[in-house]
């Protein structure tokens, strides 16, 4: 591949022009408080988005994974990215997950492998100003395909949640020239077509709005000059390149199926706006030049797994102490206001608030002894405090950890 063409270029610039497979109508994308995205150029030509930026890039991610294998593209696989697994199975990966190395099923689970290793990699950019350099090489290392379509490390125990890289491959599709196909039909209720339709029954007419067009076209901006300024070498922004304009390929050439009714395909060829003496290979030549610059790049580290068992939140627990009057919080339990003694009101009895941190390491019973040591009474309340409250707690994390 030519890369000197590129060599000084801030942007590849990259247009395709598309059609439906058959027929002329097809269906754009929509948004549930917009509908479909029209809009009018200032000489009145009519516009629609056909698939946003945020989608084309979910596509273009998808473009490199084998469905059927559950893995990368034969010819990728070295390729970096983290697996997570669940009861010993494949659960989920950085590849397939919106948020790619964010996903919660990798940070927020009980498995800190790759938070940890996150933290500890990335300790030089806790204070002061992020180096983005510094950051890509993290990235790089755990999730080349991460570095591709941006990443943003929201936590705050990663240098604050300020971990961000920007996306560098972006595109979008758009009709000009465009003009509603209005149509319908009606959903058969076949036993009772007067049924209730609140309750899923009888017949149900619809409208449903597509589009024809003068004219479809996929675009396409991969930033250069960003993915230069990362440093991370020769022939590792040599592989971001390639990996690219591979995904691109493959896109345009097996995955316009956007929705049932919007299947498209190319028409013509892909073409090169910026800069113009630029010729992209064909598919099976990127696929090459990505399996040779992988085994060059990731040598280190092909694939991290992570298990997903759910960080279940537990709530504290406050006992009620009706017959203490005052308490002196053993020390070890200060910190963190891990155990805290709240005095009787006119209205409401001494109590005691236990956070869940308090019981790191130990089991209740053992708990229950280091706060009462002399007064057996008082350890059995802890103990069945716990117990009670234990139905809750487990019922809360699964849930509200998913994204």
């Amino acid at each position: 591949m030519n890369y000197i063409a590129l060599a000084n270029q801030p942007r590849l610039l990259l247009e395709a022009t598309l059609k439906p497979l058959q027929g002329e109508r097809f269906q754009s994308t929509g948004f549930a408080d917009l509908g479909p995205a029209r809009y009018s150029l200032p000489n009145g030509t009519e516009k629609l988005l056909v698939e946003s930026a945020q989608s084309v890039a979910n596509r273009l991610e998808m473009a490199i994974w084998d469905e059927e294998n559950d893995d990368l593209i034969a010819g990728l696989r070295g390729l970096p990215y983290i697996i997570v697994k669940k009861d010993g199975k494949n659960f989920t990966n950085s590849i397939l997950e919106a948020h790619r190395i964010n996903s919660p099923y990798i940070l927020k689970g009980k498995d800190k492998t790759v938070f940890d290793r996150l933290k500890k990699d990335a300790a030089a950019l806790q204070t002061g100003p992020v180096k983005l350099r510094d950051l890509a090489a993290v990235v790089f290392r755990y999730d080349t395909n991460a570095v591709i379509h941006g990443v943003f490390l929201a936590d705050g125990e990663l240098a604050g949640g300020r971990l961000r890289l920007a996306r560098a491959l972006s595109g979008f599709i758009e009709a000009t020239d465009v003009k509603a196909a209005e149509s319908g039909g009606v959903k058969n209720d076949r036993v009772d077509p007067s049924g209730d339709t609140k309750q899923g029954f009888g017949n149900v007419p619809f409208h449903r709005t597509e589009f024809v067009a003068g004219e479809i076209k996929a675009f396409f901006n991969l930033d250069l000059a960003l993915l230069r300024g990362y440093g991370l070498g020769a022939e590792a922004t040599q592989l971001l390149i390639a990996l690219s304009l591979l995904k691109i390929r493959r896109f345009l050439n097996a995955g316009l199926r956007l929705r049932s009714a919007c299947d498209l395909e190319v028409a013509g060829e892909l073409t090169v706006k910026r800069p113009s003496d630029f010729i992209v290979p064909e598919e099976a030549e990127l696929l090459t030049e990505c399996t040779r610059l992988i085994g060059v790049c990731c040598t280190e580290v092909n694939t991290t797994n992570v298990d997903w068992v759910p960080d279940k939140k537990l709530k504290k627990v406050t006992i009620e102490l009706p017959e203490v009057t005052t308490f002196e919080v053993p020390a070890a339990f200060k910190t963190d206001k891990m155990v805290e003694f709240k005095k009787a009101t006119k209205t409401k009895p001494a109590s005691l608030i236990i956070n869940p941190g308090a019981l790191e390491g130990i089991d209740v019973a053992t708990l229950a002894a280091q706060l009462f040591p002399d007064n057996e009474d008082l350890k059995e309340l802890v103990v069945a405090a716990f117990n009670d409250d234990a139905d809750d707690n487990n019922d809360d994390g699964t849930a509200a950890d998913q994204p």
